[in-house]
């Protein structure tokens, strides 16, 4: 090997003879040999770095840095003050996620909308905050927003085919597919119930999207399944997360169509004393006409307190998801049925008795038996079996 001395190794890098002693005394030039007073110095050796510069921090890829954002927002929120999960975090990427969080579970979806904007140019924290986004759009019946988020979306899963970017992003477009009972738009992979690709942390927010997909196929069997086996892996003392919550949701809904109403009360109570003392109004909002009067009871039964809450913000909404709901499945069976048509289609399909969607729908079964004549009318069809291919 070749060697130079202190002095020709500092004239090469620009140096005094001292400072190139003192970095082969720390031994910060690899390959350096002491002979005698003197330092053999390897030909090809580097400058080493100068500690007394500020070194620039290593950059993040955007896969790492969504799944620690992930992860840093899935803490439980207390129990009995969900908002002090605010006071744990300074850094503003990830106060805006529990500050949308709690916005939209209380209805105040304009405030959900902005915390969502003010993640513009940090993709880790604007793919985090997307399902909320996506879901307050749809409750606002604002579809520019949610074209906006699709669009973005869209981009990140092209972008990152393969990734935990695209699973991630693609789990986020699944919220919008399931909440517009549109389950052929799930991924492949939550279809399938393989979540592999997902940060560990989101997978909680994967299963309770995959129970409600089972939902929309009229597989409520399957739908309660998935949601209490996700429910029995998380410890009693966690807190309040928005999975946990939505969950037991899917419970109640689960049961009310599988004919169980007595267990469907119990998951919607279970549910609504985990919420409502909190203000958390909109899980229930969203179930009022599903499940045909149950609410409304538990309301009055528990809640009476909230009870007018949580009408009036179903009221608001209701017309706004309709809106939604029409534009967002053009190219869908509802561009020819009414949302409610569409609830009833869904309910024949499952050949619910007419009885039974007679009461829930406040009509006589002479009425109902009409709407479905049109229904028929409208997709050239004529009976139960053609209608569960078109809508499932």
């Amino acid at each position: 090997m070749n060697y130079m001395t202190v002095k020709e190794a500092g004239e090469k890098w620009g140096l005094g003879t001292r400072i190139v002693t003192l970095y082969c005394v720390e031994g910060r030039i690899p390959g350096a040999l002491k002979k005698g007073n003197l330092w053999l110095i390897p030909a090809d050796a580097a400058r080493p770095a100068d500690k007394r510069r500020k070194q620039a921090p290593p950059q993040k890829s955007l896969s790492s840095d969504l799944d620690e954002i992930i992860a840093a927002t899935t803490v439980p929120m207390p129990g009995h003050n969900p908002d002090a999960i605010l006071d744990a975090f300074t850094e503003e990427r990830l106060y805006l996620q529990y500050e949308s969080v709690l916005a939209y579970l209380r209805g105040e979806f304009q405030r959900a909308q902005a915390c969502f904007r003010k993640t513009e140019g940090d993709d880790a924290a604007r793919l985090r905050a997307c399902p909320v986004a996506i879901a307050a759009a749809i409750s606002m019946g604002d579809y520019q927003a949610y074209t906006e988020i699709d669009s973005y979306l869209k981009k990140c899963v092209e972008a990152h085919e393969g990734s935990s970017i695209a699973a991630f992003a693609e789990l986020a477009l699944a919220t919008a597919a399931v909440s517009m009972i549109a389950p052929q738009m799930a991924p492949g992979w939550l279809q399938e119930g393989n979540f592999s690709a997902l940060a560990p942390q989101a997978k909680p927010d994967a299963l309770y999207l995959r129970a409600k997909y089972f939902h929309c196929l009229g597989q409520d069997e399957l739908a309660l399944a998935v949601a209490q086996s996700a429910l029995a892996l998380c410890a009693p003392e966690r807190g309040i997360t928005v999975p946990d919550l939505y969950l037991r949701v899917n419970c109640a809904v689960a049961c009310y169509y599988l004919g169980r109403v007595a267990e469907a009360r119990r998951w919607l109570l279970e549910a609504m004393r985990l919420a409502l003392p909190h203000g958390f109004i909109t899980p229930f909002a969203e179930l009022v006409t599903a499940l045909g009067g149950l609410v409304e009871q538990c309301l009055e039964q528990e809640f009476p307190d909230r009870y007018s809450a949580v009408i009036e913000q179903w009221k608001h909404t209701w017309k706004n998801w309709i809106t939604f709901h029409n534009q967002f499945t053009n190219d869908h069976i509802t561009l020819k049925l009414s949302l409610r048509e569409y609830h009833i289609a869904l309910l024949v399909a499952r050949r619910v008795p007419y009885a039974k969607i007679a009461e829930q729908y406040g009509v006589s079964v002479g009425r109902l038996k009409n709407i479905v004549l049109e229904i028929y009318q409208k997709l050239f069809i004529s009976g139960r079996n053609e209608l569960a291919r078109h809508v499932f």
